[in-house]
């Protein structure tokens, strides 16, 4: 800001700001012009309605600015670029009777005038820059007593402005339930604003998988898996928290992201990890729908590819690729143009990842079928391996303790379901959810009958063998 202070000082009519996703441009023009004591005007690009050409409104707005005697800022400054009459909206802005600051997040483009103003660039805040806005906020007290939800703010990139007004909404949340201001009131907060603050665009490629209310998503205490698969998922959140602070050291790391891919059978616990891992950053998850990637036509599934990720870094979530290998598939020989255009499309893939500063989650239940150069990319490959009888037994019994009340009278034997019905996790919850529903609809409460009736019915459902003996309701 002191950079667009000074040239402003000297003269400069017009300033383009390059707002990266989550940089605070907005914040970076304004700050420098109360730096010199300036009154401004601030006008969003995005919401010029669809009749009115860019250069009248940009017109319309350098005119009051100049009778109001303030400087002219220019937020959302890439809508003018992707409008018709783009060179027009701009020399409109640079005949402004006062200084005009535009904050967009392309690049300049030398077409839009023949001089070119002053570039500068507008980066995300470093993470002791995040602390100074977070304790400069009304939050400090409750910040500074819970370490924790400290490392977890720091955590996101969120701009000045979002800091402020997640402040602001986690008072006015406080109020709303009648609960005292905590750490769990703030990262519902921070959960609403990340999002609702995130990117204006095009999310059709994209899917939000919040399906619950901030805060009160699944946790590691809803996981059953083995220990080691555990950490690993430990590790990540830990290296999704302290992500920022590795990239002080520079060189240390091509990009900015953390890449994990998620590789077991289905059933086994992929997708559930995914929506803990989102929760524990205190971050949505998005999915990726490939029906909306995809395309016939040549270089438009890119395009589309290319807009997720701009999305996705814009809003700071979790991207999650369920069923990846449909996307990153194993390259192949060139025997026609097809195959050609398909190893392009994966070439694409490998350099968008290495470039793309969030967090990523591949899941497949295939890994063999994933290319072998994607396996280097990935910071984080966990296998979640299918149940033994002990996983067996704690995933049985963490499902029927979702139920309200079992009957007493037709006991579930758990220890002999665990031994003898051979499932993942997800078949599991289907058959407890399957007895639950054919309890109610007898007016019963859930016992072994329901349970068994409902695993016959799953075996069928999955085209499995039953075991030799089959299942004895009284076992």
């Amino acid at each position: 800001s002191e950079q667009v202070a000074r040239a402003v000082e000297h003269g400069a009519q017009l300033v383009w700001v390059r707002s990266e996703p989550r940089a605070a441009g907005g914040s970076l023009a304004l700050g420098a012009l109360e730096s010199l004591g300036l009154d401004w005007l601030a006008v969003d690009a995005h919401l010029i309605p669809s009749g009115h050409e860019p250069d009248e409104a940009m017109s319309c707005a350098a005119r009051l600015a100049g009778l109001l005697g303030r400087a002219l800022v220019v937020v959302g400054a890439e809508a003018l670029a992707e409008r018709s009459g783009a060179p027009a909206a701009f020399d409109a802005l640079a005949r402004a009777a006062v200084p005009v600051i535009a904050s967009g997040r392309c690049a300049w483009n030398a077409d839009w005038l023949p001089r070119s103003p002053l570039l500068v660039d507008a980066t995300p805040l470093t993470v002791h820059e995040r602390e100074t806005a977070w304790r400069a906020s009304s939050l400090a007290g409750l910040i500074e007593r819970d370490p924790e939800l400290r490392q977890t703010l720091l955590a996101l990139r969120m701009t000045p402005d979002d800091i402020a007004e997640t402040a602001r909404y986690a008072h006015a949340l406080s109020e709303a339930r009648g609960e005292q201001l905590d750490a769990a009131v703030v990262r519902a907060a921070v959960r609403r604003i990340a999002s609702a603050q995130g990117m204006r665009g095009d999310r059709a490629s994209m899917t939000s998988e919040a399906a619950s209310l901030p805060g009160e998503g699944p946790t590691f205490d809803d996981l059953v898996l083995p220990e080691h698969v555990l950490e690993s998922l430990q590790r990540l959140v830990r290296w999704g928290r302290h992500r920022d602070e590795v990239d002080a050291h520079g060189p240390l790391q091509r990009g900015r992201g953390i890449a994990a891919l998620f590789a077991g059978n289905p059933g086994t616990g992929k997708t559930l990890a995914a929506h803990v891992i989102a929760e524990e950053l205190s971050v949505d998850l998005f999915q990726v729908e490939l029906s909306s990637i995809v395309d016939k036509y040549i270089g438009e599934t890119e395009k589309h590819l290319e807009k997720v990720f701009e999305a996705a870094e814009a809003l700071d979530v979790v991207l999650f690729f369920d069923e990846a290998d449909a996307l990153f598939g194993s390259r192949s020989e060139v025997h026609d143009a097809r195959d050609r255009y398909a190893n392009q499309e994966i070439a694409y893939l490998l350099q968008r990842m290495e470039r793309f500063e969030g967090i990523t989650i591949l899941a497949t239940n295939l890994r063999g079928n994933l290319d072998r150069a994607f396996s280097r990319r990935m910071s984080f490959i966990i296998n979640f391996p299918d149940p033994d009888p002990a996983i067996r037994r704690r995933l049985w019994q963490h499902h029927l303790a979702l139920l309200p009340e079992l009957d007493d009278a037709d006991p579930v034997n758990v220890g002999y379901l665990a031994e003898e019905a051979e499932l993942a996790g997800g078949d599991i919850r289907n058959i407890v959810l399957a007895a639950a529903y054919d309890a109610v609809s007898a007016g019963e409460r859930v016992g072994m009958r329901h349970v068994v009736a409902a695993t016959l019915g799953e075996y069928r459902k999955l085209g499995r063998v039953l075991p030799e003996h089959g299942f004895v309701p009284g076992a």
